[in-house]
């Protein structure tokens, strides 16, 4: 069973950083690729970075220059370092997992807060 499990949020003032993980139960080969999501309140989901297992990775451009993308491939983690946070920053952020044969796998979210 696939499990996806995000950590690392929290509140910051605008101007700080934070970094999540997602740690998966699994190696992250099992995955054709990743994807960190957001989801601000009475907000669609939306894309934040869209990660190739073995590749690149493309970020949306309201986090260009601003969030990074690392995997720690023996950890089986992926990691999103936020910098320059803006308060429309705000929202859950998931993990999510398309694995060679199944899924999307999600993680439970983490609650990101950025105060002006």
């Amino acid at each position: 069973q696939v499990q996806l499990v995000e950590s690392g949020g929290g509140s910051v003032q605008a101007g700080g950083s934070l970094r999540l993980a997602c740690a998966a139960s699994v190696t992250l080969f099992s995955f054709n690729g990743m994807g960190w999501y957001r989801q601000a309140p009475g907000k669609q989901r939306e894309l934040v970075a869209d990660i190739i297992i073995g590749g690149s990775t493309i970020y949306a451009d309201s986090v260009k220059g601003r969030f990074t993308v690392s995997i720690e491939y023996a950890k089986s983690t992926v990691y999103l370092q936020m910098n320059s946070l803006k308060p429309e920053d705000t929202a859950v952020y998931y993990c999510k997992a398309i694995g060679l044969r199944a899924g999307p796998y999600w993680g439970q979210g983490t609650q990101v807060t950025v105060s002006s």
